[in-house]
Formats: structure tokens, sequence, C-alpha cells
């Protein structure tokens, strides 16, 4: 097991190892939340020269291009971009939690409009979300990426 931040990048650049330079990763995740992990991930391979997209709530309509920025890292530009044949689907957890629009069966309608049939699925989330969820037993993922997380607080009396 790893840990930390360096766990969960180091896990995801192990997750595409065998995927070649210049292919098409399309992210999806709940707006707001999932949107800067989508960011640290894509930075975190920023030397594969991949093609980066951003599918706010597994709606093809709404995605958008991801570009790397000079001295700040990978964003998600307010450009519209294709999902549409991509190499690599990375489905953030955050589409299972109850309080958002999505479910399994969005997830996997989106995963058939935009996966190359050869397509690796990826799961990356927390606190076994995609499990609590049975969405295990729903998606076929190549790979689940699952972190934890545990919050302290310490305050100046």
């Amino acid at each position: 097991m790893q840990r930390g931040i360096t766990g969960l990048l180091d896990a995801f650049r192990e997750s595409l190892e065998e995927v070649k330079d210049g292919a098409k990763v399309v992210f999806t995740g709940t707006i707001g939340v999932c949107t800067p992990f989508t960011e640290l991930l894509a930075y975190s391979v920023r030397n594969r020269n991949f093609e980066m997209v951003y599918v706010p709530n597994a709606d093809v309509s709404k995605a958008k291009r991801m570009k790397f920025v000079e001295d700040i890292g990978y964003c998600v530009a307010d450009e519209p971009a294709d999902p549409k044949n991509a190499d690599v689907v990375v489905v953030l957890g955050g589409l299972a939690m109850p309080k958002y629009p999505c479910d399994a069966e969005d997830v996997l309608k989106f995963l058939r409009e935009v996966c190359k049939p050869s397509a690796k699925v990826i799961g990356f989330c927390f606190m076994n979300i995609f499990e609590r969820q049975s969405w295990l037993s729903k998606i076929e993922f190549d790979t689940v990426i699952n972190g934890t997380i545990d919050v302290e607080v310490k305050r100046k009396s």
C-alpha cells in the first residue's frame, strides 16, 4: 500500500504505463469536487503528451479541453473538446456520491459513447465510494485506485 498524495499519483502513473504516449485520456467527475483532482492527475503524467479532456457529470455535451499552463500546471480550459474515441477513461468517485446527479447507468452510457473498443477504464476514488455504492459490480474497471482521507485539525489555544 502506498501512502499520501504521492502514493495516489504513483498509482495513477503506474495504471497508465502500458498506454502509448499521445493517447486520448478522458476524465469524468463532478463539478467542483472532482475537477482539481483531475488537474492533479493530469499534471502527474504531463510528460506523456496525452490529449486530455474533462467531462463534468459524464455529460458529453459539456466536454472541455485540458491544457498545460506554464508555472501553473494542468487546467480545464473553457474550450470545447471531443471526448469520443478515448484510449483511457478515468471515472472519478464523486460521481458515485448519492447527492450528485449521476448513477452507474449514466456512467455506463457515457463509457459506451466515448470509449474505443480497447479503452482502459480507471476508477479513482476515496473512502471506497465505488464499493459502497455497488459500482464495482456494475462498471468493469480495469483498475481502481482508492484513497483514504484522515483529517487532523490543530488549533492554537
